[in-house]
């Protein structure tokens, strides 16, 4: 089943900063009005995307189910190779997949389940364009017998070299003020110390993000959303804001293959883009339909009837 929600925004052009909304029926408005759309789609992952086009999604964000650490119901495991293939294939060039999975202990032992999907990805001709680290404030499961773990990764695939890249800006820079000299010292790949220039975009107030992210996660924190912890495992609004403003543009079309709660489709819409859902538990669909429902006044406000 496919439902094509009346979930349209109207959006104004961040650069102007007055906060209005404009009607797009005012031809004389210089504001770029962008309507986007949410598509929900229940049932089986890799049926679904088969009722997909050949590269027709921009950015794939999402967190499978993994190693039965929480109860999925109608979907504890999945075909990874033929979800896999699927994302290949709906994705244009220079799509990205942001795949946010971890490891439980089975036996005394890591499952490595995140490498092994990892390197599936990779056998299928992804490209593993970063590898990254999702931190959160405190553990979930405190261990007797191993430090606490309070990261997930992050592989960040793309089908060849990624077509957009909007790397975030927001680590501040200690050097910022401070006399720079006009060379640097490094040492090259065989260990000889070597003088270089200065990269211009090495200097400023802030700087690229370092590829460990923390977010504060937990009731209250992930979202303000209280419909969404209905659903056993949310990752932080912020986390999927951020990934979909990296690895996308404005207009472009979103997907998240296991949407659960309605995190990627929530943050897809209020930043602009389109956003599709596979789910296979009614019962998520509904809260994602609920959650997307409640908070419909951040993307349509102001569109006319």
């Amino acid at each position: 089943m496919i439902t094509h929600d009346p979930l349209r925004a109207c959006h104004v052009d961040r650069n102007r900063g007055d906060g209005a909304v404009h009607d797009p029926r005012n031809a004389l408005d210089p504001v770029v009005v962008v309507f986007v759309a949410v598509t929900i789609m229940q049932g089986d992952v890799v049926d679904k995307l088969r009722e997909l086009n050949d590269q027709s999604v921009h950015c794939v964000v999402t967190s499978p189910p993994y190693d039965d650490l929480r109860s999925y119901k109608d979907n504890p495991t999945f075909d990874l190779n033929g979800t896999i293939k699927g994302l290949y294939r709906v994705l244009i060039d220079g799509g990205v997949v942001v795949w946010v999975v971890g490891d439980s202990v089975i036996n005394g032992s890591e499952s490595g389940t995140s490498f092994r999907q990892a390197l599936s990805f990779m056998e299928a001709g992804f490209n593993l364009h970063d590898t990254m680290i999702y931190m959160k404030n405190g553990p979930a499961y405190p261990s007797k017998n191993r430090y606490y773990s309070i990261f997930e990764f992050m592989f960040v695939f793309s089908k060849g070299v990624p077509r957009t890249i909007n790397l975030i800006k927001d680590r501040e820079n200690r050097w910022d003020g401070l006399k720079w000299s006009n060379k640097r010292t490094r040492r090259d790949r065989e260990g000889t110390l070597r003088e270089s220039e200065w990269n211009p975009s090495q200097g400023g107030k802030y700087g690229v993000r370092f590829n460990v992210w923390k977010y504060a996660v937990g009731h209250g924190y992930s979202t303000k959303d209280e419909i969404a912890y209905k659903h056993p495992a949310i990752f932080p609004e912020a986390l999927a804001e951020d990934h979909i403003m990296s690895w996308s543009n404005e207009g472009d079309t979103i997907l998240d293959p296991f949407f659960g709660s309605g995190t990627t489709l929530k943050a897809a819409l209020a930043l602009n883009r389109n956003a599709i859902g596979i789910e296979i538990n009614p019962e998520y669909v509904k809260i994602a339909r609920e959650r997307l429902r409640l908070n419909e006044q951040l993307f349509s406000e102001g569109v006319p009837a």
